[in-house]
């Protein structure tokens, strides 16, 4: 077997690319670098901006509404408030009305010449007494609706207007 002896040739090559300028390298560098980090920073800049105008904005609109709502509160407490010294005056108008009937009676009763005089005069007194509270109760039952109403409206509109319902 005969063989043949291999040349040594050499292998193509690549021809060798130049190499790059080391001192105009920095310069393309900072350019490749800042450039686009400054484009980056101020989107991040006008992001930032934009979320704190908003937050601004929603906080403003946050601190209105609860502005609003304690003004309705407060609102409705003075209303509850003029309610409950109005119904407590209704009261004791009823109490003092009560309490001089009573007083008539008695001294009435004193002057009742006989015990049928005295059966009428208590049936009468009776009577009167029955249809005074009737109308005490419904007086101070219509003040305190009245009252409650008064009461409930402003927190009723506030929360109406906060959510934008029809009321």
């Amino acid at each position: 077997m005969a063989t043949t002896p291999k040349k040594n040739t050499p292998a193509p090559t690549a021809p060798v690319p130049e190499e790059p300028d080391l001192a105009a390298a920095p310069l393309n560098v900072e350019e490749a670098i800042v450039e686009p980090a400054a484009e980056i920073q101020e989107s991040v800049r006008n992001a930032l901006e934009k979320g704190v105008t908003e937050s601004r904005a929603a906080f403003a609109k946050a601190k209105a509404t609860a502005d609003e709502a304690a003004n309705a509160f407060e609102l409705s407490f003075a209303a509850a408030k003029d309610g409950a010294i109005a119904i407590n005056a209704k009261a004791l108008e009823a109490l003092r009305a009560n309490a001089e009937s009573n007083f008539d009676f008695v001294k009435a009763s004193f002057a009742a010449r006989s015990l049928s005089h005295l059966v009428a005069l208590q049936g009468e007194f009776t009577r009167k007494q029955i249809d005074a509270v009737t109308v005490q109760v419904k007086d101070i039952g219509a003040l305190a609706q009245k009252s409650m109403v008064a009461s409930i409206e402003p927190i009723k509109e506030q929360f109406a207007k906060t959510f934008k319902i029809a009321v």
